[in-house]
């Protein structure tokens, strides 16, 4: 199982509050704590995914906080979260960022964002006039249209293409939703200003009939969407689409703050660009 449960009753249904505990020291050093309080779903359909808390947004939020706590490098921007779910990632950029934009899509999973920010505020010690949440519905080409209750004003869609920081967890798990959230993704890295993209997944395997083997086969397609840039700056995949750049991060380099869930061994966290053509 991905999704993290701390605590749950048995039968337990509907939202639960859990409490994530990290410090400004990654595991095993002393440092004083602090606390994430997510409202979360124990269970859900497949429309409604975004309302469980799972592994790859906990390593993108170790992946946040170790750069609050040992760089400047994301102090003071503009960032959006695609794909939110809980809203756990932005939650933790907030707290050096000048401005989030938190999206999904669906009202329950925007309020359920709503309600993790309010929870989070004054123990985070981030501004909530800070943290944006939007609907961004894949399906639509943006800029997004402003007919949610969610919805975007004008200066907001001008400040988003401004953002130089993208963040999505756990948003490849389904081909035809991985095809919409490149469109997107495309889309908003190729206008305004230069960003980057962090995105962290967590593979899952089934059995092929095609291959009569164990696959990822939603992994296999994710990887057609970029170019893979090797350790010395070239490109090593021909086949792939042009605009996206892709280079894989060792997790070694990102250490574990987050003390209530355990990484495995089927999670990747990936540094996309979009280069334009010459």
């Amino acid at each position: 199982m991905s999704e993290v449960h701390l605590g749950c009753p048995p039968r337990f249904s509907g939202l639960y509050l859990s409490h994530f505990t990290f410090s400004s020291l990654p595991l095993g050093r002393r440092s004083d704590d602090h606390v994430l309080t997510v409202q979360h779903g124990i269970t859900s359909s497949i429309q409604s995914v975004g309302l469980q808390v799972w592994k790859a947004a906990m390593l993108l939020t170790d992946f946040v906080l170790h750069k609050s706590f040992t760089s400047s490098e994301f102090d003071g921007v503009t960032a959006m979260e695609i794909g939110a779910g809980t809203g756990l990632v932005g939650l933790a950029q907030a707290r050096v960022a000048r401005k989030v934009f938190v999206t999904d899509r669906g009202t329950d999973i925007l309020d359920n964002c709503l309600a993790n920010a309010r929870l989070n505020s004054s123990t985070l010690k981030f501004d909530e006039a800070k943290i944006h949440i939007r609907e961004l519905d894949w399906k639509t080409s943006w800029p997004p249209p402003c007919s949610s209750i969610y919805l975007w004003s004008a200066s907001e869609i001008e400040e988003a293409e401004k953002a130089t920081l993208l963040l999505a967890a756990d948003v490849i798990y389904s081909d035809g939703l991985t095809d919409l959230f490149f469109d997107t993704v495309r889309q908003l890295m190729s206008r305004g200003v230069k960003k980057v993209l962090y995105l962290t997944l967590e593979k899952r395997y089934n059995f092929s009939l095609d291959d009569l083997d164990v696959v990822a086969n939603g992994y296999k397609h994710f990887r057609t969407f970029f170019a893979v840039q090797d350790g010395c700056g070239g490109l090593n995949n021909a086949a792939s689409k042009p605009g996206l750049v892709g280079e894989r991060i060792d997790l070694e380099k990102v250490p574990q703050y987050i003390r209530e869930y355990e990484r495995g061994e089927d999670l990747e966290m990936w540094k996309l660009m979009y280069c334009c053509p010459d």
